[in-house]
């Protein structure tokens, strides 16, 4: 790591894979996080990845490096282990914006309607759904919804009018947005494009509508790995968080990946865990994830309906 002098980082790494073997603990890490801690992840993917990846997970302790409401997830799917999260503050904005009190009475003015929520929110939230979705299957769900019932999708209204788009349905959307994707702007993405225009555009659809305009490609963190890949395209223009280049470069070093907005693509919450926050985190057993039961079935109910209809 260019971070760290090479025996201070081999040291670390020792440390580490010791806490691992004495606690029976795997590292899960989302996309968006510090190479630092990409460098040392058992398991990295986007909600949905981690998501379905912590329903079979042979281990008694669970750290995973990302934002709470990720953390909140692998619990409700393993009640049974310990899950940490590093850094307690490392909170979702856009997972913040859900007022509980105001969702529970959009509900009761909307009585047939179903409420989709994006996996990117806290427990109360989810408790208060009927389903879950995730970046790369928002579309999907909501089309399982039938179509004489109306659609409360809550909390994105990026991914919400992305769903809309794809799917030709109308809903109400929650006023809520990720503000580092919101920050985004079409002028961003011509200026990359402009001093790279053989690069493909790919972006992520909690951006604003007028970014998805200019897009070659719409996908979650996972779908544009998967893109990037399969596509004859050299080089690419990577308009999600900061963290997804540095994952795309890792996982083709023979492509080109340029961020949209290397200024405006960073998530400050993504960037707080580092290798010493996950030591600390196992040789303290902190943060620990604790769920009320009150939410946690109903909410649990809402990501497997999601798991089953996704697989």
């Amino acid at each position: 790591m260019d971070n760290y002098d090479p025996y201070i980082w081999s040291e670390l790494k020792e440390d580490l894979k010791r806490l691992k073997e004495e606690r029976r603990a795997i590292i899960m890490v989302h996309n968006y996080q510090l190479e630092e801690v990409q460098e040392v992840a058992d398991m990295m993917g986007d909600s949905y990845g981690l998501a379905k990846y912590a329903t079979n997970v042979d281990a008694d302790v669970i750290v995973l490096c990302g934002v709470s409401f990720m953390a909140e997830t692998v619990k409700l799917l393993n009640p049974e282990k310990t899950v940490l999260l590093p850094e307690e503050g490392a909170t979702c904005p856009m997972a913040d914006m859900v007022e509980i009190d105001e969702l529970r009475r959009l509900k009761d003015e909307h009585k047939n309607a179903s409420v989709v929520s994006y996996v990117n929110t806290y427990v109360e939230t989810k408790a208060l759904s009927d389903i879950c979705c995730t970046s790369s299957n928002a579309p999907q769900i909501v089309e399982t919804i039938p179509r004489n019932r109306e659609v409360i999708f809550v909390p994105d209204i990026g991914l919400g009018q992305y769903a809309e788009r794809i799917t030709g349905r109308e809903m109400i959307l929650w006023r809520g947005f990720c503000p580092t994707h919101y920050r985004l702007l079409p002028e961003d993405v011509n200026k990359v494009k402009r001093e790279h225009p053989e690069a493909l555009v790919v972006v992520h659809p909690e951006c604003r509508p007028s970014v998805i305009d200019i897009a070659d490609h719409v996908a979650s963190t996972s779908g544009m790995t998967e893109f990037c890949k399969r596509s004859d395209a050299e080089e690419f223009i990577i308009g999600t968080e900061i963290g997804m280049v540095t994952t795309l470069r890792r996982a083709m070093p023979e492509k080109r990946f340029y961020s949209a907005s290397p200024e405006k693509l960073i998530c400050p919450n993504m960037k707080m865990t580092t290798i010493h926050s996950i030591i600390r985190s196992l040789e303290n057993l902190d943060y620990k994830i604790e769920i009320e039961e009150e939410f946690a079935k109903p909410a649990r109910l809402a990501l497997e309906r999601m798991l089953e209809v996704v697989g």
